[in-house]
């Protein structure tokens, strides 16, 4: 592995002090893997807090399956380090890193009960039967299946089995617990409620984990903070408020929530705001980008209102305003979606609370947003 220089985490570890280990608790410097001379990480950097849930969050084949599988150690980076509390795990085998993981399948054995399977760790590290039964218990009265202890697991749910594997990976006390989209077989109630436990458990538990999802809604329901991958790096690492309300970029806008979205070319630029000319007319932004410039904007959809044209009021001062044809009206129960009409990658989209009437399919309507809620995005971005 490529050396790191003198002021790497390595060489300042010893010197910690415990506020500051907790606060880089775990570490990732620096890791590069490639597959078949394929790079798909270069030079990651990840750092998260003793007690922190921290979501990798991103499309299929973005790396975050692949950073899960080195920090476990069931993957060798090609270059970097891990570090995790005092102790550079590097080149320790999986099994001496004290690191637990649930994976997306639950790894559970048929042929062993519940207690049996949640005991399994505990038995290949060398504890007598009889230290044994007490630590099970004790973590199957965390996951609320402690009355399911000598059941088989072939009888049990698959939300009953993903508590079982949660189980099994805290009865080892890990320093570390890994999860590998463990609600993906979950139908969707089931796996809403299984977030709210789990992270309820994790809290009470004071366990740090790392929580992989493609799901952009689980990932801002569980996590303290989300770091955003996409081929192979991380695009955004804030708390879903921030990542939400401020996406550092337009992938992360897009991945992250819904958002009205206008590509265009900034014309005029005075007081640190700008213009952008955009096939559905001109809309100016609160962040002053280059004339001539390519341009994205973009605006959550909650945050936009919508008037049938010829109601809409007069255009207020410091709002935005674009006339569109609607494409679509969904009713979602709790909301409404309008969808306009527009060309790819532009999308218009406006959502309002409850069940609105009043829009149809083929209707004109004005779209109305706050220029200060206006997201804005040059060419480097």
């Amino acid at each position: 592995m490529r050396a790191i220089a003198p002021s790497s985490v390595e060489s300042a570890v010893p010197y910690m002090n415990e506020e500051s280990r907790d606060a880089r608790y775990l570490e990732v410097v620096m890791v590069r893997k490639s597959f078949r001379g394929t790079t798909v990480m270069d030079e990651m950097n990840f750092r998260m807090a003793r007690g922190e849930l921290v979501s990798l969050l991103g499309p299929s084949g973005c790396g975050k399956t692949t950073l899960l599988r080195i920090i476990a150690g069931l993957m060798p980076a090609d270059e970097g380090e891990i570090v995790l509390g005092p102790r550079n795990i590097t080149n320790l085998p999986a099994h001496k890193r004290n690191i637990s993981v649930v994976f997306q399948n639950y790894a559970l054995f048929p042929h062993l009960t519940v207690g049996e399977n949640v005991g399994f760790g505990l038995k290949a590290r060398g504890h007598a039967k009889s230290e044994i039964e007490s630590p099970v218990r004790d973590a199957l009265r965390l996951v609320r299946m402690e009355s399911y202890m000598d059941k088989p697991i072939a009888g049990l749910s698959g939300g009953q089995q993903q508590r079982i594997a949660v189980a099994r990976a805290l009865v080892v006390r890990p320093d570390l617990l890994l999860l590998d989209e463990p609600f993906s077989a979950l139908d969707r109630k089931l796996r809403e409620t299984m977030q709210v436990e789990l992270k309820s458990l994790l809290r009470d538990s004071g366990i740090t984990a790392v929580f992989v999802t493609h799901d952009q809604e689980e990932a801002l329901g569980v996590s303290d903070r989300i770091a955003v991958m996409n081929a192979g790096r991380i695009e955004q690492f804030a708390d879903p408020s921030t990542l939400y309300a401020r996406p550092a970029t337009p992938f992360v806008m897009d991945f992250v929530g819904l958002s009205l979205r206008l590509n265009g070319t900034a014309t005029e630029k005075a007081d640190g705001a700008c213009d952008v000319g955009t096939s559905h007319g001109s809309v100016r932004t609160p962040i002053a980008l280059r004339k001539g410039e390519g341009a994205v904007i973009g605006v959550r959809p909650e945050l936009v209102r919508a008037f049938p044209s010829g109601e809409a009021p007069a255009l207020e001062a410091g709002r935005n305003r674009v006339e569109v044809v609607l494409e679509d009206v969904m009713v979602l129960g709790s909301k409404t979606m309008l969808h306009g009409r527009c060309d790819e990658p532009d999308r218009l989209v406006c959502e309002l609370p409850g069940i609105k009437a009043g829009f149809a399919r083929g209707q004109k309507v004005v779209f109305d947003w706050a220029i200060e809620d206006t997201l804005a995005y040059g060419a480097a971005a």
